[in-house]
């Protein structure tokens, strides 16, 4: 009941970050039942692969709801909280419970949507208007139901509580590896996941390459919901090591932005963009990353499947907006607890007398920073992993 009430209270954004959540659990929920749908139609290894296919936006949908419960102010830790029973350990109880809620409003939207298309549901426009593709000859099997619906609710409060877990205070002064008093603070140490980004990203194209070299052609094999013919395995798995790459690799080469902006006598403003950068290159940089990696397989996709007349079914064109859309919005979530995280820096430096006019400057100079590198790695990423599909 706290957290219903605790959701209930939440200011307007907040309840906006929430229903997208649901929205992308519903989108989902209903990909999976079609997979049902198809399995009940298809007693076969097609219904497999297929619902191999929605493992992307699974796990798109469960990394924004834990991007919304991160920047959700309800479950953020506050002094005094803990006088009154609401230590770390109960909120993050209390986030898990949220996401959980969220989830599976979407999921329950999901299986209304799909029985009144199924024609389960009558009085409302549209009954029944996909009764043969969805199985509505066959009684639908409530348990398998039930059970693919509670895959995103369970995998998303889990992953909530693993993120948002108490953890033990850091170590002040020496032992913490802080600077010493009057000394200029230290920037935050570089992140450790470039060398193995790059390497995964090499070995992802790489194995695309030979993948759709000795495949027998770009088309078989592995068939797509909603009527893609599909690719073969070995290039899926190359496009799952690339983007795995890119998303170890965002946060170094988010830090190295940083690094960039302060080369060569830096002036405060540069100083300033590229220290915040520093700070931020974990919790940006991997978002960036998942977004590169949606971008790069975006264009991979369109030249895999162009043509006159693409064959490429609603089901495929769902998932896809499902993913790039989490992507986007996870990235902007990211944003949102950046800006959070360095509230009481920024009321600083304008108790100081730094201009706005700086503050502003200083992020359109990091967006700069960011575009400038993440851009043409997207373009060079996606243009390699195109080469091969396009022979």
């Amino acid at each position: 009941m706290l957290a219903l009430r605790l959701a209930r209270g939440a200011h307007p954004l907040v309840q906006l970050r929430r229903l997208l959540v649901a929205a992308a659990s519903a989108g989902t929920g209903f990909l999976l039942l079609c997979t049902l749908a198809y399995a009940m139609e298809h007693p076969g290894g097609g219904a497999v692969l297929r619902l191999a296919w929605c493992v992307a936006p699974i796990a798109a949908t469960v990394y924004f709801a834990v991007a919304v419960a991160r920047t959700d102010p309800a479950t953020r830790p506050r002094p005094g909280l803990s006088a009154v029973g609401l230590g770390p350990g109960r909120l993050m109880v209390l986030a898990a419970i949220s996401t959980a809620v969220a989830c599976t409003l979407g999921s329950l939207l999901a299986l209304l949507f799909f029985l009144h298309l199924r024609g389960d549901l009558s009085g409302l426009p549209f009954d029944g208007a996909e009764a043969e593709l969805l199985a509505a000859d066959r009684p639908l099997p409530l348990a398998a139901a039930l059970t693919l619906l509670a895959l995103v609710p369970i995998i998303a409060s889990v992953a909530s509580a693993v993120v948002l877990r108490p953890r033990p205070a850091k170590a002040s002064g020496a032992e913490s590896g802080a600077a010493p008093a009057g000394e200029p603070d230290a920037p935050a140490p570089p992140p450790s996941g470039l060398p193995w980004g790059v390497a995964l990203l090499a070995a992802g194209l790489a194995v695309e390459t030979y993948a759709s070299g000795s495949g027998g052609g770009t088309r078989g094999g592995f068939p797509m919901p909603g009527g893609a013919d599909g690719s073969p395995a070995g290039v899926l798995a190359g496009w799952a090591l690339t983007a795995l790459g890119l998303v170890l690799a965002g946060p170094g080469l988010t830090y190295l932005c940083g690094r960039i902006l302060q080369a060569v006598r830096p002036g405060a403003l540069r100083l300033l963009a590229g220290r915040v950068l520093q700070e931020e290159a974990r919790r940006i940089g991997r978002p960036l990353g998942v977004l590169c990696a949606v971008a790069s397989g975006a264009f991979a996709s369109v030249v895999l499947y162009a043509g006159p007349r693409p064959d490429v079914g609603p089901l495929t064109t769902l998932g896809a907006l499902l993913v790039a859309g989490c992507a986007v919005l996870t990235l902007a979530t990211a944003s949102v607890e950046a800006r959070q995280s360095r509230a009481h820096t920024t009321a600083a430096l304008l108790r100081l007398g730094a201009p706005a006019t700086m503050l502003r400057g200083s992020a359109a100079l990091r967006t700069g920073a960011l575009a400038a590198v993440f851009g043409p790695l997207t373009w060079i990423v996606a243009q390699l992993a195109a080469l091969p599909l396009g022979r």
